[in-house]
């Protein structure tokens, strides 16, 4: 008789867990265009609030600079309820990430 109450009591818990909506998350808007070795862009978003823009593009072709630059966004809510935008930039001078979320330096 033990068992069963445990049992039963298990399975309770794990029905009332909370769902994780972003592992059904679906995609509401997608774009991709591949440039080729001058960068690319691509942006998505998805049904659980996600949403991601990313540009590259090559400086310096040609020379020994070369080197692609990324700029990009992202913005997603967390658990909490609070919606979180990074903006970032990624090239030359390393990741660069910018967000009201993060400790000023």
């Amino acid at each position: 008789m033990k068992m069963i109450i445990v049992f039963a009591v298990v399975l309770a818990v794990a029905l009332a867990a909370p769902v994780d909506d972003s592992q059904n998350a679906q995609i509401l808007k997608y774009e991709n265009d591949n440039i080729g070795v001058d960068g690319y862009n691509f942006a998505y978003e998805t049904s659980d609030g996600v949403s991601r823009s990313e540009q590259a593009v090559l400086k310096n072709p040609g020379t020994e600079q070369e080197a692609i630059a990324v700029r990009g966004t992202v913005t997603w809510t967390a658990a909490d309820g609070v919606q979180y935008t990074l903006n970032y930039i990624a090239d030359e001078n390393g990741f660069q990430p910018e967000g009201a979320h993060l400790p000023q330096v």
